[in-house]
């Protein structure tokens, strides 16, 4: 067995699909027990390697902090796997659907089945829990699955390539490697379904390529998610829960708080909490051994660019926490940043950051910071703090993001039955949850005739007392609304 594929051409990557398309084919889908097993063999194969995981991610990133690996990357995959296994039997099971009264002679429902094979690309920033998540969902709803992750993370890659190429052959499950012009091919192949994490830009293009060959497509994009802290909450928990969220893995995470609305009479108090629970968390400041370097100098580079951007437009920068007097030792290490006063002008309003700089932006009342996130593009996520039930009936009605924690940050993103999505420019479709399993499931009706049934009474002599039935329907109304409109309207 050997699940990595040394990819050169795209003519080997079209053989490696018809390979995997030919074994579905010849073996079918796979029963409930041969699904559980292989789920089984992925969490065992995680979990009996969480120091290699730890080890490799460190080495791609540079300084990956082991405790954001473990409970990220290790801790994720597992508990996501385990809840897959427990709920596959409810999953696969058929749904009756409901049939017409004049159709009860017969009987309707939906079964799932699989879709044969499902392309996955993942991104760099988690690269064990955003590639393995919609691996173990794929081979739960029955496919054979093609992987190909980011080339920025290559001992990664070639730790995942080599623990799972021991138990899986390569036409069930196989990890493909190389750089955009293979991401490009691999984009170009004609999947049965199409799984993307990783940017709107690159995203827009997998779409266009896929629709060459009508692939239907999953895409977990980004965005700019906001948290929104009500006027008189409590500014402490809310400092620690975007703090939390905003600098786990550096803020180099899709569901990373992008910015902070707070109330103009609470800025300077929120600014002060935050830095305080920065200090907590990472006492030694960007050298604590929990605090996550940027994974390139390209992405760091990027970074100072959007900082030096606002500060040259006229905007505070701030360092918080911690800040050791000496340079970090570690390379591509940013400490965590306020940026004040930043305006539409700035690149920082508007690009979606993905690192440890947090633009806190004032708002007068609920209904400017509501104003403020609908301007913009939807975000992935969403973020509200505040115990006043009127003001977050307004932020949860009437904003449209992909999820929501209220009183938190990130923690949506654990809950193994909620569907995990976008919206417009953050994304499309979902998975994790029962939605995870139909998204990668093709959901057949089918519709069991009776002995008796209506074809059978179309015909002569029975069609004009059927002809009979069927105008007394057609005046019958759908709800009993309809015969109160109708006493209206006389």
């Amino acid at each position: 067995m050997n699940a990595i594929a040394k990819i050169t051409d795209a003519d080997r990557l079209g053989s490696l699909l018809a390979g995997q398309r030919a074994a579905f084919l010849r073996d079918g889908a796979p029963s409930l027990a041969q699904r559980r097993a292989d789920l089984a063999k992925f969490r065992a194969t995680i979990i009996g390697h969480r120091k290699a995981i730890e080890d490799a991610i460190n080495a791609d990133f540079g300084y990956r902090s082991r405790y954001e690996t473990a409970i990220m990357e290790v801790g994720g995959v597992a508990e996501g796997t385990k809840y897959l296994i427990r709920n596959l039997r409810k999953f696969m099971a058929p749904t009756r659907r409901h049939v017409a009264l004049h159709m009860r002679m017969g009987n309707a429902r939906i079964e799932y089945q699989p879709l044969g094979v499902v392309g996955v690309m993942s991104p760099w920033n988690y690269p064990v829990n955003l590639a393995l998540m919609p691996v173990v969902t794929a081979i739960a709803a029955g496919n054979r699955v093609m992987l190909k992750p980011s080339e920025f993370t290559p001992v990664t890659n070639a730790l995942l390539a080599k623990v799972f190429g021991e138990i899986f052959a390569e036409d069930q499950f196989a990890i493909v490697t190389g750089d955009a012009a293979v991401g490009a091919a691999f984009t170009a192949l004609p999947f049965d379904h199409l799984v993307f994490t990783g940017s709107t830009a690159v995203g827009r293009s997998v779409m266009k390529a896929a629709s060459d060959n009508l692939v239907p497509v999953t895409l977990e994009l980004g965005g700019k998610s906001p948290s929104i802290v009500a006027k008189g909450n409590a500014l402490d928990q809310a400092a620690a829960s975007i703090a939390y969220g905003k600098l786990l893995s550096a803020g180099q995470t899709c569901i990373a708080p992008d910015y902070a609305l707070v109330h103009e009479s609470e800025v300077d108090a929120f600014v002060k909490a935050y830095d305080r629970k920065v200090t907590s968390f990472y006492p030694d400041g960007p050298t604590s051994e929990h605090y996550t370097s940027i994974i390139n100098e390209r992405h760091y580079a990027r970074l100072q660019s959007l900082i030096d951007d606002a500060r040259s437009k006229g905007a505070q920068i701030i360092e918080v926490g911690n800040r050791p007097g000496e340079a970090s030792p570690r390379s591509n290490t940013l400490a965590p940043t306020v940026v004040l006063g930043a305006t539409d002008d700035m690149r920082i309003a508007h690009e979606e950051i993905f690192g440890p700089v947090l633009p806190i932006f004032p708002y007068r009342d609920i209904e400017e910071a509501i104003a403020y996130v609908n301007a913009r593009p939807r975000p992935l996520a969403l973020y509200y703090f505040g115990a006043d039930d009127e003001d977050r009936r307004k932020v949860l009605s009437r904003t449209t993001s992909g999820n929501v924690t209220i009183n938190g940050t990130i923690m949506h993103i654990a809950q193994d039955d909620l569907p995990f999505g976008g919206v417009g420019p953050s994304g499309m479709g979902a998975y994790h949850g029962i939605e995870g399993f139909r998204t990668l499931s093709h959901a057949k009706g089918i519709y069991e005739q009776g002995r008796l049934n209506l074809s059978n009474l179309l015909r002569a002599p029975f069609r004009q007392p059927i002809d009979t039935i069927l105008n007394m329907m057609l005046r019958r109304p759908a709800c009993r609304h309809q015969n109160k409109l109708r006493s209206i309207r006389r």
